[in-house]
Parts: C-alpha cells; structure tokens; sequence
C-alpha cells in the first residue's frame, strides 16, 4: 500500500480537551468520585431501618420513599460518572472496574431495598386506600401509582431478595456483547474514493456505504459482515442468552409474555404493537417502489444492501465542522422559542456538553446521558463530511434538552421520563432539522438530495425499526415455546423478514442475515418499536408546532417539562397526539409515500 494515506483513529490522550465533555460538574476528581463512591457504600444500608415497618403509616412510606430517592440521586451521579469515563475508552480497565464497582453496590442496594415493593402490596387495600389520602404521600402520587400497578407481580421478601441478587448476572450477557462488538472485533482498513486508507470501524461503516464509489461501499460490507461471520455462534450464543433471561423474568414475574412484560411499565396495550407492525405491512409496496427507484437512479442491474445508504442524488460536498452543525441545529430549532435554543447552544458551544470526535476504545454509535445532576451529555463520533453526523446531533440534542426542561420542572421521582416519550423529543428534532435545510435548498438537486434523505430516515427509523420490533417479538416466542434459538434459527428467521420488508426484487446477500447479531438495542428487550412510534407522533406534533403558533409551541414544551409525571401515552395526548388511535402511524406512511413521489418527479 505504499503512497496512500492513511486515516487511523487517535488515542484518547491525543483528543483535544475543548472537544471532550466536561464531567467536573459531577465530580472534580476520580478521587472526589472515590469519597462519594464511599458515601454511596455505606448509604446502601439505611435501607434497613424501614424494613417491616411500611406497614404502620403513611408517614412511615414517606420517610421510607425519602431516603430513597436522596439514595437515588447520588446513585444516578456516581453512576453516570463511571458510566462516562468507561464510555471515553471500553479497553480502559481502570474505569472498566469503576463501572464494575459501582454495579456491585448498587446491586447490593436494590437487594438492601427488595423489601419496599412487596411490603406495600402487602398492605390491605382498604388501609392503602388510606394512606393515599394522606398529604403525607403527595410529592409520591405517581410512584405509588405504578408501583400499586404491580401488586399480581410482586413475590414473597424472599424471592424478590433473591432476584434483587441477580442484578449483575442478570445484564452479563449484553455487557459481553458490548466488549465483544465495540472492542474486540477489528475489520480491517478499507480504501475509499479518494484513495484514503480508513480504518473500518461501527462509526466509519456508515461513512463507507454513503461512498459513491460502489467497490467502496462493496468492500466496506463484506469486510465488515465477515467479522461477524466469524463471531457468529458466540454472537447467536449472548443473544440466545439474553432473550432466555427475559424469559425467565417474564415467567417469574407472572405476566403472559415477554412482550406484555415489556410494555407493562409504560402502560401501554400489546395492540398498539401489534397496529404498527401491521401498519407498516400495509404499506410496504410503498416501500418496494421506492427501493426499484433507488435502484434505477443508482444505474445497477441488481440492489444490495450496501446499495441503500449512498444518497441517489450528490449534492455539493458536505463538509462542517462541529460548532458549524451546532449552529445549524440551533437555527432549526427556533420555532421552540429563545429559552430553549439558548440553553442548546451555550451546551453545544462552550458548555461542553458533548463528547465529539471517535478515538480509539471510545464506545461506537451515539447517546444523551443526561441527569438530574449535571448537564444532559452527549456522546458522538461526530463525522464532518457525513451529513447524517448533523441530524444525529439534532436527535441527541432532543433528548438532552428533554432531560433539561425535565429537571429543572419535575421533582426527582417524576423528572425521569421513558424511552417511549424520549424517541418523540428526539425525532421531533430531526423533522425541525430536515424542515430547515429543505427551505435553505436552492436548486433542484439539492432539494432531491435533502428529499432522498427524509425518506431513508423514516424508512430507517419507522419501517426497519418496525422490523427490527416484529425480529423482537419472533425471536422471544419462540424461546416462549421452549424452542432453542440456535444460529441456524436466528439466521433463518431474520432472512424471511428481509424478504418481507425488502421485496421480492431486492438482491439479499446471505451475510445479511447475521444483521440480527449486531444490534445492541436487542439486548434491552421490546425497545426499538418506540422509535417506530417516536417518529410517527414527531412528525405529527411538528407539524403541529411549525404550523401553529405560541399555544401548540408551549403543549410540546410542556410535554418536555412534564417529564415522567404521567404515562407516556397521556403524556403525548396532552401534547395533540393519540398513539392508541392509528391516525400517527397513517400519518406518517403517507408523508412517506409523499416524499417518494415528489423525489420521482425529480430524478
């Protein structure tokens, strides 16, 4: 390889500190994180003085639910710090362990605190109903709420002790993935358009399959799917392992199905599930016309998936650097009013919120990991010639000022707000973003181009997601049924939903079935679909929001602020959308089959 560049990942050590995010805000120091840590430990047994005594009073669960939530909060601090720090570098033991330890207490702590959930189910009804009237029991209304939800699930003292001491074995099967996937498989460099050797990595695969250079994207996939190829079985083993555990929890815990389990806690009903999936089947023939439209734009004879992230319209280079996107973020956002866009931009600017730059061991992909301590973090592998780095700040961006307005409106048993609700913050943005640079275009090219984009984000995020959810949902009955899931069977039952949501005209190559082994999201059960649902309720409330004035502007900024003070679907009913009704999801599929006919007419 002698004359070519060469592009290698730097060493968090080389990474400049203006581009890391700031963790002083939680601690100063590990050593000041080591005297909380100590705090943290010996706070794990306060727990104990309440134990057989909820029962007297209502005063005596306040007492009870206020030690907890002090407990909480520092646990949420010392947690997200370790989490943070083991973030920057996966290889780097030291905060590996930090994360370790603070896992250990912290199991310690809920198996201290597995007393307090069955305690109050024990509780007769009538003398409960009671203690809810009490002024004592008001800044608690919603906890106890769902907590009382859970009465035919809660066990004995005994038995919720001992699945209390299950805590980290119970996670061992995703954080084995995580090392597996983020540090030890390596792919090799990869040569792309511009002769630039680049080091193929979780976060450089994307860039590599938007080359228009189809040896590029080609190479880019095989290399990268080889390394699962020859992971294959240990990969089919964690995620057999992972999907048996929610088996046994499901089991344990006396609900009809892992799914049922899943959505319990959010109160939301299996059928609103089911109508997505379904939904979506409906109007796949939309989705096929416009693969047979990508294909004739790109020129090829056949359509792979390395085919289907390559923009079929180039527009002019896309080059911006970090404080560039985030002052284009920030200009999208103005229908949200100055008190959001300047806290946004003081965090994205100076406030050194984000983590923006991949170096070596740093944890692939993107996140917001925002608190009720400290400002709302972001985590990046920010690309400046990848358009996509742009729309991911804004999504991230959505989730951290979610966390913002919740924090600093809710208490702190109420300002945790669902994954359900986050994915409408999140995508919400991202259609604000997409409006903005659509009403920047110029010429005809580089509005197709922006189209192209739009409709690959809600084929992404609404039809694979939703595809994704309905693997989810396969794959945990058949373990339901006492069926192994071997590799074979993984692989087998992935391709039939490849062939289902790609179409009978798309060329599926056969290590495309071993997708189903790299997603991380499959080791938190039942979590995908709510980016399904997320973007179908954003694009209506932006909609909303963009057309409206200050009163649809202020619902969504309280539907921020609410937090987790309701449940989700009642959250975004008070927001203008009704997600047990199907109007979001039909809504969305037919701004999707909009945007392809209007991109048609384009190209």
């Amino acid at each position: 390889m002698a004359g070519k560049k060469t592009k290698s990942i730097p060493p968090r050590s080389a990474v400049n500190r203006e581009d890391t995010w700031d963790l002083t805000p939680l601690y100063r120091s590990d050593a000041a994180w080591e005297r909380a840590f100590k705090k943290f430990e010996r706070m794990a047994a306060g727990f104990a003085r309440f134990r057989g005594r909820l029962h007297r009073s209502a005063r005596t669960i306040r007492a009870c639910f206020d030690f907890e939530t002090e407990f909480e909060k520092l646990a949420e601090r010392i947690g997200s710090y370790a989490f943070l720090k083991s973030a920057e570098d996966v290889a780097n033991s030291a905060y590996q362990a930090m994360a370790g330890r603070y896992i250990h207490v912290a199991t310690l702590a809920n198996e201290a605190a597995s007393f307090i959930a069955p305690e109050i189910q024990a509780i007769p009804v009538e003398r409960m109903r009671r203690f809810q009237k009490s002024r004592d029991l008001e800044p608690y209304r919603f906890q106890l709420k769902k907590l009382l939800r859970y009465r035919p699930h809660i066990l004995s003292l005994a038995e919720e002790r001992l699945l209390a001491m299950q805590g980290e074995v119970a996670g061992s099967a995703g954080r084995i993935f995580g090392q597996l996937n983020d540090a030890d498989l390596k792919f090799g460099f990869v040569t792309n358009e511009k002769g630039v050797q680049v080091e193929l990595t979780q976060s450089s695969f994307r860039t590599l399959l938007e080359s228009p250079k189809r040896a590029v994207r080609k190479q880019a996939y095989a290399q990268f799917y080889k390394g699962y190829e020859d992971h294959a079985n240990t990969l089919a083993a964690s995620l057999s392992a992972s999907v048996l555990q929610d088996v046994y929890h499901t089991r344990v815990r006396k609900f009809g199905s892992c799914l049922e389990q899943a959505l319990f806690a959010d109160n939301v009903p299996p059928a609103v599930y089911d109508s997505l999936i379904q939904a979506v089947h409906d109007n796949l023939p939309t989705v096929y016309r416009y693969l047979e439209l990508r294909r004739r734009a790109l020129r090829v004879k056949d359509l792979h998936f390395y085919d289907t992230y390559v923009p079929i319209v180039q527009s002019k280079a896309w080059k911006r650097s970090f404080d560039e996107a985030a002052a284009t973020v920030v200009d999208a956002f103005a229908p949200l009013g100055a008190a959001y866009c300047g806290a946004l931009e003081k965090g994205l600017r100076t406030g050194r919120w984000v983590d923006r730059y991949e170096n070596r061991g740093k944890r692939s992909g993107a996140f917001s990991a925002g608190g009720y301590t400290g400002p709302p973090y972001i985590l990046m592998n920010y690309q400046e010639d990848v358009l996509d780095s742009v729309f991911t700040l804004a999504h991230e961006a959505g989730h951290s000022m979610h966390t913002y307005f919740s924090a600093r409106t809710q208490p702190f048993q109420d300002y945790e707000y669902t994954i359900f609700v986050a994915e409408v913050a999140s995508t919400f943005n991202e259609q604000l973003l997409s409006a903005h640079l659509l009403a920047q275009a110029s010429d005809r090219k580089t509005r197709a181009f922006l189209l192209n984009r739009e409709i690959d984000e809600i084929r992404g995020t609404l039809i694979r997601q939703t595809m994704f959810a309905e693997f989810e949902k396969i794959i945990h009955a058949i373990a339901e049924a006492g069926e192994p899931l071997t590799l074979e069977r993984i692989r087998n039952e992935y391709r039939r939903l490849l062939e289902l949501y790609f179409g009978p005209d798309f060329a599926l190559d056969e290590s495309l079935s071993l997708e189903g082994l790299r997603i991380p999201h499959f080791y938190n059960a039942f979590y995908v679909y709510k980016y399904a649902t997320g973007i179908a309720a954003a694009i209506t409330l932006a909609k909303r929001v963009t057309g409206g004035g200050p009163r649809e502007r202020e619902r969504y900024l309280d539907f921020l602020r609410a937090g987790g003070s309701k449940f989700p679907l009642d959250l975004l009913r008070d927001a203008g959308v009704d997600l047990t009704s199907p109007a979001p999801v039909a809504t969305a599929m037919e701004r999707f089959k909009t945007l392809v006919a209007d991109l048609e007419e384009l190209v």
